[in-house]
């Protein structure tokens, strides 16, 4: 499990999702006693498997070194709503925070966007503050719902996966499509995007497993020559 949350944090980096020290990863523990997250103070670049702990759903460390970050109740109360989850990736990606204060529905505009429009992903508007307690960390997992991704206002994005690589390309592909649409919005548009039907089979034709497992070990790879 530690080398899970090594490979997921460092393809974050490579992708360019890293805010200096803040921003985490869960990994859902396989005997349910929590989640596997880096300890509090380190850069996604910088985590290695001695800075990695098992983050229990009361916020007690029960294994590793370190300090668990405030915002535990994020993955820990996803985890416990959506049993379908092995992953929670927390980011403070500067185009879906950016894209979060307008307000306005993500557009199909490219294969990227279609996996968060049509229907539009969910918000979580409650508050912008750190979602430091269970009862925050559960109405976030509300609003999340079945969804792949939440857009949190005034503060980032939230993925959920089946496992790794759909949790991190979720993050990394919702950043790239806020940004996208953020462009286009700067430049008049958009004009024109997928409607329901041609994103539905965009999604299909897109982003099966192996699209997405292939850009996790894209990400993998830049990673460890980046660490080398």
């Amino acid at each position: 499990m530690r080398a899970d949350v090594v490979r997921a944090h460092r393809a974050l980096a490579a992708a360019g999702q890293a805010d200096l020290v803040w921003g985490h990863v869960g990994v859902r523990d396989p005997d349910g006693r929590g989640a596997w997250m880096k300890a509090a103070g380190w850069g996604f670049e910088e985590v290695d498997e001695e800075r990695v702990v098992l983050v229990g759903p009361d916020g007690g460390v029960v294994e590793g070194d370190g300090k668990r970050h405030l915002e535990f109740p994020i993955h820990t109360e996803i985890l416990r709503a959506r049993p379908d989850v092995q992953c929670v990736v927390h980011t403070h990606s500067a185009a879906a925070t950016t894209f979060a204060s307008l307000n306005v529905p993500m557009r199909a505009i490219d294969h990227d966007g279609v996996l968060f429009a049509e229907p539009d992903l969910p918000r979580f508007s409650r508050t912008g503050e750190l979602l430091t307690t269970p009862e925050l960390g559960a109405e976030l997992a509300g609003v999340l719902g079945g969804a792949r991704a939440c857009l949190l206002a005034r503060h980032g994005l939230v993925t959920a996966g089946p496992d790794l690589a759909h949790a991190v390309m979720y993050a990394v592909l919702l950043d790239r499509a806020c940004r996208k649409q953020l462009d286009a919005m700067a430049a008049g548009g958009p004009v024109s995007w997928s409607d329901a039907a041609e994103a539905e089979a965009k999604r299909a034709q897109c982003w099966p497993a192996s699209q997405l497992e292939a850009g996790w070990h894209y990400l993998n790879r830049i990673a460890e020559k980046g660490n080398r």
